[in-house]
This record gives structure tokens, C-alpha cells and sequence, in this order.
């Protein structure tokens, strides 16, 4: 049996995703192929060149010390020359690239110590790329470039960004690959929060996440009868916006107490992944 690990993008909802992996590595669980979209890509890859419980915990580590500015470090030249059009973006890759280069562990993608693939859109077509060899640092970086806001990466003269446009779950990958057993780490979005994020870069990634849990649920309903599924459920409800990276301690141990307490009841698929609300927020 061939085990894969899918995530998903989600900006700073990934932090989620660390938790699950905590969970999912304490209970016995541990991936023979990771695939990974925009923030999925980040954690798979990091996971790729540190397996195991001590990855993720380091993982985690990590993930506590971001701030939005590390990530997303937006100035007011470079977002005036994206709106006057004199630029295709928004924020800078620099501190997006030197991040992953510190943390990678792997120069290439074909060298990571779990087999890792990347997904990635072409910029000009739309059509889903995935990646399984060549620099490791560009690949990842890529895959998180959400279109508008940083700029396409070109490998092999091809421009690419975020792989969420083409295929944000990519499921579909791991049964071509021959998984028999596949875990879906998705992020989820903000379904609890009273009033909608303030700033335009945040209404963006909010309502790119909202899409994303759209597909997940296409692709659960396509290949749920294929394969053996197990969709991680996502928080909920979930009152953090994807561009706020303040509270990743308190999203990576709900995430972590959230998927032990649904291994324990014996991994059903998650149900409730779609567009949902609440009348009031925790």
C-alpha cells in the first residue's frame, strides 16, 4: 500500500496543517509521497527533507516565529507600480524565497528523503503543472505565487504561480502517482468570523480559500469510491483570516487536538468542507 499526503493552500491557515501532521506522525501514520499547493507545497516540502514527528515539531517551531511581514512584506512603491500597471504584483518574492531556501533542507526537488511533488500553473494557459525535479527553492516558491499579489516564477522558460489556480487539492496526482491510501490536509477558510477582512490583500486570500474548500468537495465526490480517502477535517468554526499569522501556536494545536480526536473515532471523511456559516462567532 502506497500512502500520500495532499495539501492544500491557505496562506497562513497552514499552520493547520502542522497540527494534523503532528497528529497523523503520533498515531503511526507517515507518508510514502507528499504532494503540496501554495502553503501545502511550503509544509510537504519542509516534511520531504524532515520526516517524522521531529520534522513536524520543528515544523511548528517554525511557523511561530512568522509575521505577516516576513511573508508578505507589502511597501507602498512596490504596491503603487502593481495598481498604476507598471508591475504584475504587489509584494516582493525576495523574503518568500530566502524563507524556503533557509528551511528546504533539499537542493532539488529529486533529492528530498520522501518523494515530493509540486503543483504549479502555467500563467499563460492555467493548465496544472507538477513538478518532481529541478531546484527545490523555485519550485515551492512558485507554487505560492498567488497571482496579482507576488510575481510568476519562469523554470525551463515557462512562467509559473500559485498551483490553487489549476488544482489546489491535488488528489488527482496521487492516484496517477499509485497511491492506494490518500490523506487530504486541507486548511479550510474563515467561516467564523463576524465581519469579512478589512484590508484588500486580505479579502483576496479570503475569498481564495472559500474557493478552494469549493473544489475539495468536487474532488472528494470524484475520487472518494477510488481510492482509500481521508479527508483531515478542517477547523471549525474558524475565526483567523489567511493573511494573519498571529496566531499559529493557537491554530496548530487546535489542528493537532482536532485530527486526534477524529482519528480516534476512526477517520470518517469529512462532509462539511463547503461553504458554510455560523450565527455567532466563538
Amino acid at each position: 500500500m502506497t500512502t500520500a499526503f495532499v495539501l492544500s493552500g491557505g496562506a497562513s491557515l497552514g499552520a493547520i496543517q502542522v497540527g494534523m501532521l503532528q497528529s497523523l506522525f503520533a498515531a503511526g501514520i507517515e507518508p510514502d509521497l507528499l504532494l503540496g499547493t501554495s502553503v501545502g507545497a511550503l509544509n510537504a516540502g519542509y516534511i520531504a527533507g524532515h520526516p517524522g514527528p521531529a520534522g513536524a515539531d520543528a515544523l511548528a517551531e517554525i511557523w511561530q516565529s512568522l509575521r505577516s511581514t516576513r511573508v508578505f512584506p507589502i511597501t507602498p512603491a512596490m504596491g503603487l507600480r502593481g495598481l498604476v500597471g507598471r508591475a504584475n504584483h504587489l509584494v516582493s518574492p525576495d523574503a518568500l524565497r530566502a524563507l524556503v531556501r533557509e528551511h528546504v533542507g533539499f537542493a532539488r526537488l529529486e533529492e528530498s528523503v520522501i518523494p515530493f511533488q509540486v503543483v504549479v500553473a502555467d500563467a499563460r494557459s492555467g493548465e496544472e503543472v507538477v513538478l518532481s525535479s529541478g531546484d527545490s527553492v523555485e519550485a515551492i516558491v512558485a507554487s505560492a505565487a498567488i497571482p496579482g499579489i507576488f510575481p510568476p516564477v519562469t523554470i525551463d522558460g515557462v512562467e509559473l504561480m500559485d498551483g490553487g489556480v489549476a488544482d489546489n487539492t491535488p488528489i488527482s496526482n496521487a492516484v496517477e502517482l499509485g497511491a492506494d491510501v490518500v490523506y487530504v490536509l486541507p486548511t479550510g477558510h474563515t467561516c467564523g468570523a463576524l465581519d469579512p477582512p478589512r484590508s484588500a490583500l486580505g479579502m483576496v486570500m479570503h475569498a481564495i480559500t472559500i474557493l478552494i474548500g469549493q473544489q475539495l468537495v468536487r474532488d472528494i465526490e470524484h475520487y472518494g469510491d477510488q481510492i482509500e480517502l481521508h479527508v483531515v477535517p478542517p477547523l471549525c468554526p474558524l475565526t483567523v483570516f489567511p493573511m494573519d499569522f498571529r496566531h499559529a501556536r493557537e491554530l496548530i494545536s487546535r489542528g493537532r487536538d482536532s485530527t486526534t480526536a477524529w482519528l480516534e473515532a476512526s477517520r470518517p471523511v469529512s462532509h462539511s468542507l463547503g461553504r458554510h456559516g455560523h450565527e455567532t462567532s466563538p
